[in-house]
């Protein structure tokens, strides 16, 4: 009786500590909303009038106008520079009401042979579609994977997948300037570029570092880090 008794209290303590766990898994999985908790939460640059939201204050929604959803996109970047090509971002920052929708977009202007140099985006994976014109246009897997290279030639309407992370590209490989519309993961997808980031840190990164990471001469680390 007694080792009846002994199994019965092993028993129902072991029911009670998966009935605990369960209990606590289910208090994580509802910890947060996985959207929106509201129809909108329309961005507002004044803190002292707010409520503190998802990274921006909103704005009182009875403020809102049709104008707080609206943009144009309709004007060429300029690309009258090193890398020919310029990026026209559209965030939650300059179109408040993608505040807390996770989404948002770019226009991307390519002089004749410009490129959109490598880099990645933090937050956010992204889709872009060829308007006009004809990139040549790639990403770079991870190391785990090989950093194998995914690449394509894009016409007028081709779309191409970059993921999250990932370091990408594009690049005009026709005589006339070229355009594309991306539209990415998060209002706030963030952008690092490569080059810009390795050789142009502020403060630099320790030439000792990169030359051995580049199995490359100080001199020629030095004229890379005076590009930048």
């Amino acid at each position: 009786m007694e080792k009846m008794g002994a199994k019965a209290v092993a028993y129902c303590y072991m029911m009670m500590m998966v009935a605990l766990l369960a209990m606590t898994n289910s208090f994580v999985a509802n910890a947060t909303d996985p959207t929106q908790l509201q129809d909108f939460c329309v961005a507002n640059i004044d803190p002292n009038a707010s409520v503190f939201v998802n990274g921006l204050f909103c704005k009182d929604p009875k403020l809102v106008t049709p104008n707080d959803f609206f943009t144009s996109l309709n004007k060429p970047g300029n690309t009258n520079n090193k890398v020919g090509s310029n990026v026209t971002l559209i965030s939650a920052t300059k179109l408040f009401g993608l505040n807390t929708l996770g989404i948002s977009m770019a226009r991307v202007d390519f002089a004749p042979y410009g490129v959109n140099p490598p880099h990645t985006h933090p937050r956010a994976s992204e889709i872009l579609t060829v308007l006009e014109g004809q990139l040549f246009v790639g990403f770079v897997t991870s190391n785990q994977d090989g950093n194998r290279l995914f690449s394509k030639v894009l016409n007028k309407g081709d779309v191409f997948v970059f993921p999250q992370g990932l370091i990408h590209f594009e690049m005009n490989v026709g005589k006339t300037n070229a355009v594309a519309i991306a539209a990415l993961s998060s209002q706030n997808p963030g952008v690092i570029t490569v080059a810009k980031a390795v050789f142009g840190s502020n403060p630099p990164i320790s030439v000792d570092v990169l030359t051995k990471a580049f199995r490359l001469d100080k001199g020629t680390i030095n004229y890379l880090l005076s590009k930048f």
